[in-house]
């Protein structure tokens, strides 16, 4: 289990929490303006904005706030993200890792839908015969803590070796996708 809140409004499902964890990466290093997620609707809901005081008004930002980044304002930025966003527009938003050998921490498995699904890429090894393993992560519905999967007693997966996870037929090289930057 990752130890960041889940929060109290039932939102964090698995997308958000791929876009969490994206997103809390890039606050930490001070990469404000590389924050952004589309949601469904296709509008760019940045971070830099909401920052500056805009606030989201149907399909718009308006200036209704103080500058403050905070990151109590960042959370809030997050529970905006998760209202509007989801595994359809973060499947769009992705781009197709070409070849499967290049996966990397990062590398989301996710499959657009109501319902869909994804998985995160935490950690990518290579074992003693020189195949690529990775770590899985995910939260789910109703809104769960981010955990760490296990298939068979091993946290470890590839996409040579079938699981026995729920959506496991996500761990395909066709579902394997990655931020622009």
């Amino acid at each position: 289990m990752v130890d960041i809140s889940i929060g109290s409004q039932d939102l964090q499902q698995c997308a958000d929490a791929v876009m969490r964890l994206r997103a809390e990466y890039l606050y930490h290093q001070n990469k404000y303006s590389t924050i952004a997620f589309n949601f469904t609707s296709g509008f760019k809901c940045d971070f830099t904005h909401y920052a500056n005081g805009y606030r989201y008004d149907n399909e718009k930002w308006v200036l209704k706030a103080k500058k403050n980044y905070s990151y109590a304002n960042f959370l809030r930025y997050m529970q905006l993200v998760f209202s509007y966003a989801g595994t359809l527009s973060l499947q769009k938003e992705l781009q197709p890792v070409t070849n499967p050998a290049n996966v990397k921490a990062g590398n989301v498995f996710i499959r657009g839908g109501s319902p869909g699904h994804c998985f995160i890429v935490l950690e990518v090894a290579e074992n003693a015969a020189h195949q690529k393993q990775f770590l899985l992560a995910q939260s789910f519905m109703p809104a769960q803590n981010i955990q760490v999967l296990q298939s068979g007693g091993s946290p470890w997966f590839s996409l040579d070796k079938r699981s026995n996870i729920m959506y496991a037929d996500l761990i395909a090289p066709i579902y394997m996708k990655r931020f622009a930057n």
